[in-house]
């Protein structure tokens, strides 16, 4: 299976279980890894046939900053079907991380990986 990988990603949102979460947007950083075909791009070197990392990147970004979600997990979940909807897509890996997480220890940020 072929692979891209859009690293880094970033954005504002309201994500997050405690209420300062949902009224102070904060930092995330997303990683997607995109399973396809990527045989007929190669030959044909046109965009049209392989995914458009630009269009899948605003993708993500969106649903960063426009929806809300408690869960770490909602989110990544939601970054996966907006991955996914390009039907060239046949898996996708998506890590979320929260940059700047409420709890007391000092960490460099907690995240979620889900596969689909």
């Amino acid at each position: 299976m072929d692979r891209i990988l859009i690293t880094g990603i970033s954005a504002l949102g309201f994500h997050g279980v405690l209420p300062e979460e949902q009224s102070r947007a904060q930092p995330f950083e997303v990683d997607v890894e995109l399973g396809a075909d990527l045989g007929f791009a190669g030959g044909s070197d046109s965009l049209g046939d392989t995914i458009d990392y630009a269009g899948v990147t605003e993708a993500v970004v969106r649903v960063i900053t426009s929806e809300r979600h408690q869960l770490l997990e909602k989110l990544a979940t939601r970054i996966a079907e907006s991955c996914k909807a390009d039907p060239r897509v046949s898996s996708v890996v998506v890590t979320v991380r929260k940059m700047r997480p409420p709890i007391a220890a000092i960490v460099g940020h907690v995240a979620v990986r889900i596969e689909r």
